[in-house]
């Protein structure tokens, strides 16, 4: 049997400081519908934009990972991401009220136990996942950085790190399922080299950073003033100070911890990816930029795996979405001109729906008496219709709102459409509505051949008073 798809049972609401802007924060995760994956919500911002966690949205990896997307950010989203995808959550809507999701420790472990005390719940749609399927490379070669995946059956991950330092050195971690997550790496801390923290302090550049949310490493023996001094920049109370390298006064949760840390963000990283992975992914000396570069290389792969034009899957003894008299309160067509006959399938970003042809339609008369043709526009407006419900379903009163074309483009028809037909459509949304202006891509398909495409634009408008 296939898996499907999880999402939060409740609502799991965490608070605490960024860790670069010091900001107070609090995170609300929620559940979230079927595909839709994990959105960031700015409850903070006026419209409450959402930003999508895919690799493309990142525009900072400067130390943190930070996603952009309707003119709003959210930085360091990796431990809450790695926590999502380590415990089997495929959709999620973060509400944050500020900019940054706070660091509470360090880890992920905090967004681990709100989200196993809140619950999770199996959804009716199946999981999606990318195969692997030929070894693809990420290099850097003046960093010696490579990540590296490689076909297999299921998702593991291999982490080296290498520092000039005493302390750390070469360390290796590897996590052969995601079943090990909670309790092997979930509670693994970011670290920092003294050096970098003085400095980033003085620059004013971690706010939010102490003692108790990151490692502190140290290649040198700090005397007690030393250590009195930095705890002052920190703005903390100062305690003993140790002389084995770890100046925190909590011990490792295991002496790999950075590497098994760095493997965390790894999966963190690869959540961007916006499907789950089968493969096995090795990384060595990774860091947020390269994780994210490589996720980018892999949306690449499985954007192309996705636009091979597969129809979606159509099961005639299956419930509809919605029949042709829910059909009708939403949308103001009517005979000869409504051209869907039910919607199959609706999640936030996707719509299905079937144009049954027959015969019978009024257009076959005059095209072609001799040949019957389903006309092309009509095949575009049979798409416009289905996207039509999709944006309509959007605001609250479908029934006083009207869908305008603003412009069709790259249509093409790949072959006839005519009597005994099932038209099978599929709209996708492009981005996110703005303003009451969307833009979709459409395909239709008859069995498995694809028979037309086109994109959209369209205005979503209220009805005018009569």
């Amino acid at each position: 049997m296939s898996e499907k798809q999880r999402t939060i049972a409740g609502k799991a609401r965490l608070s605490g400081r960024g860790l670069h802007t010091g900001a107070e924060v609090e995170v609300i995760i929620c559940p979230a519908p079927e595909n839709q994956g994990y959105q960031f919500i700015r409850k903070d911002l006026e419209g409450s934009p959402s930003i999508r966690a895919l690799a493309e949205n990142v525009k900072v990896t400067d130390r943190s990972t930070t996603l952009f997307e309707n003119n709003a950010s959210m930085s360091t989203v990796e431990h809450l991401l790695a926590a999502l995808y380590g415990l089997g959550i495929d959709n999620a809507s973060i509400e944050v009220n500020g900019p940054e999701i706070p660091i509470i420790d360090g880890s992920s472990r905090p967004f681990v136990e709100a989200i196993l005390n809140a619950g999770i719940k199996e959804q009716e749609a199946d999981r999606h996942y990318y195969p692997i399927k030929e070894k693809i490379t990420f290099r850097d070669d003046k960093q010696q950085i490579e990540i590296v995946a490689y076909p297999d059956d299921h998702f593991s991950v291999d982490v080296h790190i290498q520092y000039d330092s005493n302390v750390i050195g070469h360390q290796y971690a590897t996590l052969r399922n995601l079943d090990q997550f909670e309790k092997d790496f979930s509670a693994c801390r970011t670290f920092v080299f003294l050096y970098e923290l003085e400095y980033l302090l003085k620059n004013n550049l971690i706010k939010g950073g102490d003692l108790e949310n990151a490692i502190v490493i140290s290649d040198r023996p700090v005397s007690q003033q030393e250590f009195d001094r930095l705890a002052n920049l920190l703005g903390k109370p100062s305690v003993k100070a140790k002389t084995d390298g770890i100046l925190n006064d909590k011990d490792l949760v295991f002496p790999n911890e950075p590497a098994r840390h760095k493997l965390l963000d790894v999966i963190g990283d690869l959540a961007l990816c916006g499907v789950r992975l089968k493969g096995k992914i090795i990384a060595t000396r990774p860091g947020h930029h390269a994780n994210v570069e490589f996720a980018k290389i892999l949306r690449k792969h499985i954007k192309q795996a996705l636009h091979k034009h597969v129809p979606p899957e159509y099961d005639p003894e299956k419930e509809p979405h919605f029949n042709i008299n829910q059909i009708q309160k939403m949308l103001p067509h009517r005979y000869p001109f409504l051209l869907v006959d039910k919607i199959t399938y609706m999640d936030a970003w996707v719509v299905c729906g079937i144009k049954n042809v027959t015969m019978n339609e009024s257009f076959f008369e005059g095209h072609f008496p001799d040949e019957p043709i389903m006309p092309g526009v009509l095949q575009i407006e049979a798409l416009a219709q289905v996207g039509g419900i999709l944006l309509l379903s959007s605001v609250p009163d479908p029934e006083n709102h009207l869908l305008y074309f603003l412009r069709i483009d790259s249509v093409k028809f790949k072959r006839k459409v005519v009597p005994g037909d099932t038209l099978n459509i599929k709209m996708e949304l492009k981005e996110p509505i703005k303003r009451g202006i969307a833009l979709c891509k459409g395909e239709g398909f008859v069995g498995n051949n694809l028979v037309i495409e086109a994109e959209f634009m369209a205005q979503l408008a209220k009805k005018p008073d009569l």
